[in-house]
């Protein structure tokens, strides 16, 4: 089993900057894939990034490109999201996830891969982040 942790979210000024990190635990020896997804009150959750190292590919939502990156850390089982330029729209329940032997988003729209809550079985209790305008 594997169990993820997120760090603190918070409260930010719009066009700050924050950046959120995540854990893994348990048995992360194949872990593959890593995801930052966010649900705001009323939405579906949504999939913000993720990122595959072994394909060395990293995709984003239109809605955070170039504001938001993920990266990796394999040695210490961890991703993390730097978020910049930050928007009231912004606000929302963010949550990482990760899992085994996956290369790639398997979800396309419109020919271009999407990150998605079915790539991934493990999950964090997720961090709040609330944006002030």
């Amino acid at each position: 089993e594997v169990q993820l942790v997120e760090s603190w979210g918070g409260s930010v000024e719009s066009g700050g900057s924050l950046r959120l990190s995540c854990v893994a635990s348990g048995y992360t020896s194949n872990l593959d894939c890593w995801g930052w997804f966010r649900q705001a009150p009323g939405k579906e959750r949504e999939g913000v990034a993720g990122i595959y190292p072994r394909a060395g590919a990293v995709y984003y939502a239109d809605s955070v490109k170039g504001r938001f990156t993920i990266s990796h850390d394999s040695a210490k089982n961890m991703v993390y999201l730097q978020m910049n330029s930050l928007k009231p729209e912004d606000t929302a329940m963010y949550y990482c996830a990760t899992d085994l032997l996956c290369n790639a988003p398997r979800k396309i729209i419109n020919g271009a891969p999407v990150v998605d809550v079915g790539d991934f079985r493990y999950w964090g209790q997720g961090t709040h982040v609330n944006l002030s305008s």
